[in-house]
């Protein structure tokens, strides 16, 4: 799952150097992206591993398979693994923290970024779903769509180059739908997530004081849609809103204020002024 994309992305370059990205391309990409990313930023992590806000059943079941989709684990691996973080937060016990490795110098510098980053993926040491999220596995339509990941890894695999071949009728666009819609997307998502791991506790902003190094990241909140307000998602994590003030950006309060409008979500819960200011830095 990691080295298929990247050569995907290898050839992608090499394409774009000559003739560049076709717009169905583009648009299957992008598409996938916005719901697979979503999927992640308000299903796994903010519903499902906060329950920052209520959501209705469907919703509920959307944002599960959504998060599946982006290949990142099923729903209670990924849930369990992200409590547990929280728990031991850049302590013994995180197990993605780039602070654990006491290698010195920039060699140790290297290592916890890279264990960070998707070293720790490969850990046979894996996070306890029946410690982590017990509440999960009790649930039998989050335990049936948990059961069912591999059979929507492949969904998610297949779904854009069949489009591809609706689309332009041609083995030629499956194969670039396939390219660019699986196998790029998923590599630039993967990238993305894993970031808010490595970089985003270990470089950036900490507007709010933390017993961690979770720091905030401007420049990977596009893509991120909002996640990399690290620092501001540690001091506040039960809050559904990453970007607290007006000026950042958060795609997934964005999706949430949405929804909410729509009568789909309630209970949106968010730190109070009075709470912000007690947790400024400095």
């Amino acid at each position: 799952m990691t080295i298929a994309p990247l050569g995907a992305v290898l050839w992608a370059i090499t394409a774009l150097w000559g003739r560049g990205i076709s717009a169905t391309d583009f648009w299957i990409m992008t598409s996938f992206y916005v719901f697979t990313v979503t999927g992640v930023t308000v299903g796994l992590h903010r519903y499902f591993t906060h329950k920052s806000f209520r959501a209705v059943q469907p919703l509920r079941w959307l944002l599960a398979v959504a998060g599946s989709m982006a290949v990142e684990g099923d729903v209670i691996s990924w849930v369990a693994a992200h409590r547990r973080h929280h728990a031991y937060a850049d302590k013994a016990g995180d197990p993605h923290s780039p602070h654990l490795i006491q290698t010195p110098g920039f060699k140790g510098t290297l290592q916890n970024l890279w264990h960070a980053h998707m070293g720790w993926l490969f850990d046979p040491e894996k996070t306890d779903r029946e410690r982590w999220a017990p509440d999960l596995l009790k649930d039998p339509m989050i335990s049936g769509i948990s059961r069912r990941f591999p059979m929507l890894v492949i969904l998610t695999f297949t779904l854009p180059p069949l489009l591809g071949l609706t689309i332009t009728g041609t083995f030629h666009g499956m194969w670039t739908a396939f390219v660019w819609g699986s196998l790029v997307r998923v590599f630039v998502l993967h990238h993305m997530t894993w970031s808010i791991n490595s970089i985003c506790h270990f470089y950036g902003r900490r507007p709010y004081d933390t017993d961690e190094e979770s720091r905030n990241v401007w420049p990977l909140s596009l893509l991120s849609f909002g996640e990399s307000w690290h620092n501001n998602h540690h001091a506040f994590p039960s809050s559904a809103y990453l970007g607290l003030e007006w000026w950042q950006v958060d795609f997934g309060r964005y999706t949430i204020r949405s929804l909410q409008w729509l009568g789909l979500v309630r209970d949106v819960r968010r730190p109070t002024v009075e709470q912000r200011k007690a947790k400024r830095s400095g």
